[in-house]
């Protein structure tokens, strides 16, 4: 379902997976007010294809860097004058930065003030290594740093030196759309559980001027995000995905609409499919936009469209009310994402590499551990899966002579 909203000016388009014949299709939607021909519409299931892989949950990919380039720069700064050095980030805090995507380009001590010259590939990497180094980002801010990025532009920072569908089988048939005036701001979901066969599975995405969608009369709960999870689920994420939303369903007793998004269309950081266009947005039924003018849609994109994904599985014994929603003002970004870390992989014999495997392997066994609690697998199966270089013991320590005889 997609419920585009102003006021009590509401568009609502509805897609249904649909197995069996075509002519044994029918759909009954309660609606608030009486609706006239016009007011119906078939739309394009291209631009709702368009909408859910730009919304949808999504892999996000970094591969370490070599701990011996790393270390090297880190000799070549000791060698510089005590003055620009005073406050260098360790090994751990280098590597984190990288990983985020956020180059340390400079740094200086001026006055009190510690001063760091920063580049990022995406805002989201750049608003987190902030946040986790102590720095107060205020809200919108990773709009405008996403805007900067993509300019090419630098970060200067300055603190004070006080010492981030599976598609079954089912055929598509094209969506209806309807637009009407209503206080109510709701959908109709009781009367399509009379012949449900078991938990229906619901998508809703909310499209509106000034924020984020939630429900009133459920709770809206955010689906776990940004967790390190193994590499190997590169290859799973659709199976990964289900059974994470399954437990996460479970555990709040299923009772709960889960968000999966929400985020301006005007942009995306980074982005899983480009933003829709004006045309794809007012085909949804984005009236706000107006018309184009003598040399088209304004070049800046559409302004004032907030998307919300929500995701809800129900049944008549957990659900037995009609969602009912809100708009908020929050517009902070949400993106259920999960991350894959990828080790550097060289053969180094620099006196960092000992120290970085060490951490390649505690982060394993953490993605293990995190993959179990958010799925429910099993731990030991999910161990042989990742195969070697996981485990938690501590390496053996190294005889006294084998230095003396290794090339």
């Amino acid at each position: 379902m997609i419920l585009v909203r102003d006021g009590d000016r509401t568009v609502l388009t509805m897609s249904n997976d649909y197995s069996g014949e075509p002519t044994e299709f029918a759909m009954v939607v309660p609606v608030p007010t009486l609706l006239e021909k016009g007011q119906i519409h078939v739309g394009d299931r291209a631009v709702l294809d368009h909408l859910d892989a730009y919304s949808a949950p999504r892999l996000v990919e970094y591969f370490d860097e070599d701990p011996c380039r790393i270390y090297a720069e880190e000799r070549n700064m000791q060698k510089m004058a005590p003055q620009a050095i005073g406050s260098m980030m360790d090994r751990a805090d280098v590597a984190r930065a990288k990983s985020l995507g956020v180059t340390i380009e400079a740094r200086y001590t001026v006055g009190e003030y510690d001063i760091l010259i920063l580049s990022a590939k995406q805002s989201g990497g750049l608003e987190t290594w902030l946040v986790e180094n102590g720095y107060t980002i205020p809200r919108g801010a990773t709009r405008v740093l996403g805007s900067y990025i993509r300019q090419g532009m630098k970060f200067f920072v300055a603190k004070v030196n006080l010492g981030e569908q599976k598609r079954l089988g089912f055929s598509y048939l094209r969506p209806l759309q309807m637009a009407y005036e209503s206080p109510k701001f709701m959908l109709p979901i009781r009367l399509g559980m009379v012949n449900a066969d078991g938990p229906q599975e619901l998508f809703v995405y909310a499209i509106t001027k000034n924020g984020r969608v939630e429900t009133t009369n459920y709770r809206t709960v955010r689906l776990p995000e940004g967790m390190d999870i193994p590499e190997y689920v590169k290859d799973q994420f659709p199976r990964f995905y289900r059974a994470m939303f399954t437990r996460q369903v479970e555990s709040e007793n299923r009772e709960a609409v889960f968000l999966e998004y929400a985020w301006n269309m005007s942009w995306c950081d980074p982005c899983a499919a480009d933003p829709l266009n004006a045309d794809e947005l007012r085909s949804l039924g984005v009236f706000w936009l107006g018309s184009p003018g003598p040399q088209g849609w304004n070049p800046g994109g559409p302004q004032n469209t907030f998307i919300t994904r929500l995701h809800v599985r129900y049944d008549a014994a957990h659900f037995p009310e009609d969602l009912v929603f809100q708009e908020t003002t929050d517009q902070s970004n949400f993106q259920a994402r999960y991350v894959l870390r990828h080790p550097w992989k060289g053969d180094g014999t620099c006196d960092a590499v000992r120290e970085y495997r060490r951490t390649v392997r505690e982060r394993r066994v953490k993605e293990a551990e995190t993959l179990a609690s958010l799925t429910g697998w099993d731990l030991a199966s999910i161990r042989r899966r990742m195969g070697g270089g996981w485990s938690d013991e501590p390496d053996k320590p190294s005889s006294w002579w084998e230095p003396m005889w290794t090339n």
